[in-house]
């Protein structure tokens, strides 16, 4: 009993100095990975930016430029350079190195602040608080936080579905996107990335309209789902002198002619159907 003892301690300490042995591994490759999505999302500077340049200990070589329309800026001692494209770090690294190469300062430390951005802007139009052109400051900006740029969608808005639309790998790009959706799954893949030249179109929201024996005639907003009963119960209900016997829906078909429709009370509605309540004949 007492070898055996002997040999689940020596076992023991075995394992202990091999996971000793493997953690500095571990934690080695931890920060690697966790760093790695940062650095790709670095912003990258576009034609238009407006930045300040300048290097360490020379005061004169500060300089506050504008990126051109062919993404380069002038500099002292090294003329035009081509910095559109490229992360505040690689412009940094490429004046760095013209610099040493060039003899004119040995040791230089080049530091890049962006002023404005004006190369990478995305915009957000319709149905949003502050509709326009809003920067895009980092690589890693995605559609919700381009909306909360613009103040949200407006009270009524039909943000239940935003339109993006713009390019990829040079080709069109249009993408419907559920609103409430990405919330629903805390972000996902439809929260997209956006890119220099997107839009994102805020539609209307889907309504509905009644008229005839009910409390409320008018105009409604169609929310998600609402049925022909919902959509009565919203207007007020049929009045004393109505039948739900007489209720019609007249809606516009794949070639635009209006039709007119009975619908069971649990069928769902469609943007622009216009409900009609017939006034009882007994």
């Amino acid at each position: 009993m007492a070898k055996q003892s002997k040999q689940s301690l020596l076992a023991c300490a075995l394992f202990g100095a091999q996971a000793l042995a493997l953690a500095p591994a571990a934690f080695a490759q931890g920060p690697a990975t966790a760093t790695s999505p940062v650095a790709s999302a670095e912003y990258r500077l576009g034609a238009g930016d407006v930045m300040r340049i300048s290097v360490y200990q020379n005061p004169d070589l500060t300089l506050e430029t504008r990126v051109s329309e062919n993404n380069v800026v002038s500099f002292p001692l090294l003329g035009s350079i081509k910095v559109g494209g490229l992360s505040v770090t690689q412009a940094e690294q490429l004046i760095t190195d013209g610099l040493k190469k060039g003899n004119f300062i040995k040791n230089p430390q080049v530091t890049i602040v962006v002023l404005q951005v004006k190369g990478n802007q995305a915009s957000v139009l319709g149905q949003v608080n502050r509709p326009g052109r809003y920067p895009i400051e980092t690589a890693d900006m995605r559609l919700t936080d381009l909306v909360a740029n613009a103040g949200g969608v407006v009270s009524g808005a039909g943000s239940e579905t935003l339109i993006l639309t713009g390019k990829r790998n040079g080709q069109p790009y249009r993408l419907e996107i559920d609103l409430p959706g990405i919330f629903a799954a805390g972000g996902g893949a439809q929260d997209v990335f956006i890119q220099h030249g997107d839009v994102v179109w805020v539609d209307r929201a889907p309504m509905v309209y009644i008229y005839g024996e009910v409390q409320r005639p008018g105009p409604m907003r169609l929310e998600r789902g609402m049925t022909l009963m919902q959509s009565l119960a919203t207007g007020g209900g049929i009045t004393q002198r109505g039948t739900e016997k007489g209720i019609r829906v007249h809606r516009k078909n794949a070639e635009g002619k209006v039709e007119i429709i009975q619908l069971p009370m649990d069928e769902s509605l469609k943007d622009g159907d216009v409900v009609y309540v017939k006034e009882s004949l007994f």
